[in-house]
């Protein structure tokens, strides 16, 4: 069914929210600007000076240009700092410039700007600060020859790096690599791309900042998620509301095989420190000694088992879902038949909205096509690389390559609100797009998903917009999991630590308002 959207929270959107371009949008709308509002040699003009009053230089500087426009906001960069006093030098790896990066360079020969070619001697441990201009956003090769070397040795050198637009040799659609520079600092010019927050991304740029140069985009683009996008959705509340102003949710996981007694505590309890009205955890009664102890602000409400495995009956599902405005569905549930009962049951009696995560996501891909395009309810799933793989039929590879655009095909086609995990989150319905750049590394542990499950469910209770609600969900997630990762480091953080942090991320945009 479509998913119901309250417009007051998009109609303001392409103003106020930060764009991401895809490549080819960029490209699109760079040749636009340069054909009608800002000539090619201004819009160079305007990156490299963008760049150079963003960064905080160390002397010598050492600007390492290749042969296209990347390199020719390096010869900007170059001339301006010469002009500033600072000492500086280019070092060319190709003889080649476009128009606008032969003006710039010849101006750079003019003013006195030293310059080389490069050679395997060239020293940049010697420098302060090297500036990466080699390649810019449209590189899709492998890296050899000169530029490896030199990529190499800027990697080695110890100076601070500092990228223009992408680092060298990352993909600026998937932020994927073979080998790239790893940067400092990556300054981003006209918008960021899609490339600046996937995959490898956040592994090789320390900070990224963008460059607004005037380049609007000629076709929609992507919506960078921030805490004030979010605050509207966290207004503080009212004395005069009750829990069932702000929903009820259920949880329903768990199984035998994966106990999780754990894990489904912390999403519940996840849940109702993101402001849910009133938590049902749905589990097998086999479980109960396990979980009771370990939850108590949330109803418990167990079901029928086999040993373990749920055994779904209508009357008990009816129960459960009755005046409930989300369910989450899937965590640690296992793939029985009376699991596969029960999702199905939900996909065509159940009118709130409901998450898919985990097994559930399993069991939705070995379903026909027609039980999740005719779904009674509005379908958000919430699925990690191999989970799409599964729903989608497509490779890893493949969908690595472009994530956001097999995220949005399958929202589209299955009308359904898709959440793709990674080390940043692409939410989307098909039409609009979110990137959500939050979380880290210690979040690759068990119980991550239930936690983000359990928030998800809260959310999604009492938010207007569905997809900005997923979004904002993402958003706590990943920022808490930042907070408990200073704490407890990367190695030794668990879920728990995650959810403890939960409530600081919210009173943060509550307090916004």
């Amino acid at each position: 069914m479509p998913i119901p959207v309250d417009k007051r929270f998009r109609e303001k959107e392409d103003k106020a929210m930060i764009k991401v371009f895809s490549v080819e949008n960029m490209r699109k709308s760079d040749a636009y600007a340069a054909l009608h509002t800002v000539p090619s040699r201004e819009l160079m003009y305007r990156a490299g000076k963008g760049v150079f009053e963003a960064v905080d230089w160390r002397e010598p500087v050492a600007i390492v240009c290749g042969g296209g426009n990347n390199a020719g906001d390096g010869y900007v960069i170059a001339k301006l700092l010469h002009e500033a006093g600072m000492r500086c030098e280019i070092i060319l790896l190709s003889k080649r410039f476009s128009p606008d990066g032969a003006y710039y360079f010849a101006a750079c020969l003019e003013a006195g700007v030293p310059v080389r070619y490069w050679a395997r001697d060239v020293a940049l441990s010697t420098f302060g600060t090297v500036v990466d201009c080699i390649f810019g956003t449209g590189f899709r090769n492998t890296v050899s020859g000169v530029e490896r070397e030199a990529i190499d040795a800027i990697n080695f050198s110890g100076a601070y790096t500092v990228s223009v637009d992408i680092n060298s040799g990352l993909d600026g659609d998937s932020g994927r690599a073979e080998m790239c520079v790893f940067s400092d600092l990556t300054v981003s010019i006209g918008g960021f791309k899609t490339g600046h927050f996937l995959n490898s991304a956040k592994d090789v740029m320390k900070r990224k900042i963008n460059c607004d140069i005037g380049i609007d985009p000629v076709e929609k683009p992507y919506y960078l998620i921030t805490e004030e996008d979010l605050c509207p959705l966290f207004a503080p509340r009212r004395n005069d509301s009750h829990k069932g102003t702000y929903g009820y949710t259920a949880l329903i996981g768990g199984s035998r095989k994966y106990v999780g007694a754990l894990c489904l505590a912390e999403m519940a309890n996840a849940a109702m420190r993101c402001g849910a009205g009133v938590v049902r955890l749905a589990f097998p009664d086999a479980l109960y000694p396990a979980i009771a102890p370990r939850v108590l602000e949330s109803t418990l409400f167990p079901l029928r088992d086999d040993g373990g495995e749920i055994v779904f009956e209508k009357e008990e599902a009816d129960a459960l879902i009755r005046g409930v405005r989300t369910a989450a569905f899937g965590m640690g549930v296992g793939r029985s038949g009376g699991a596969r009962a029960f999702l199905t049951y939900l996909l065509g009696n159940y009118t709130g909205r409901l998450i898919v995560d985990a097994d559930g996501l399993t069991l939705l891909s070995e379903l026909e096509r027609e039980k999740i395009d005719s779904a009674a309810c509005a379908l958000i799933l919430t699925p990690h690389v191999k989970e799409f793989s599964g729903l989608t039929g497509k490779g890893i590879d493949e969908i690595l390559n472009a994530p956001v655009a097999a995220a949005e095909e399958y929202a589209r086609d299955h009308r359904v609100i898709l959440l793709l995990k990674g080390p940043s989150t692409v939410v989307t319905d098909g039409e609009t797009t979110y990137i959500v750049d939050a979380g880290c590394a210690g979040m690759a542990t068990a119980g991550s998903g239930d936690v983000l499950s359990g928030i998800l469910s809260a959310v999604l209770a009492y938010t207007p917009d569905p997809l900005l609600g997923t979004a904002a969900a993402a958003y706590i997630n990943g920022k808490a999991g930042e907070l408990a990762e200073k704490k407890s480091g990367s190695i030794s953080m668990i879920a728990s630590d995650t959810v403890a942090c939960v409530r600081k991320v919210v009173r943060a945009l509550e307090g916004k308002n």
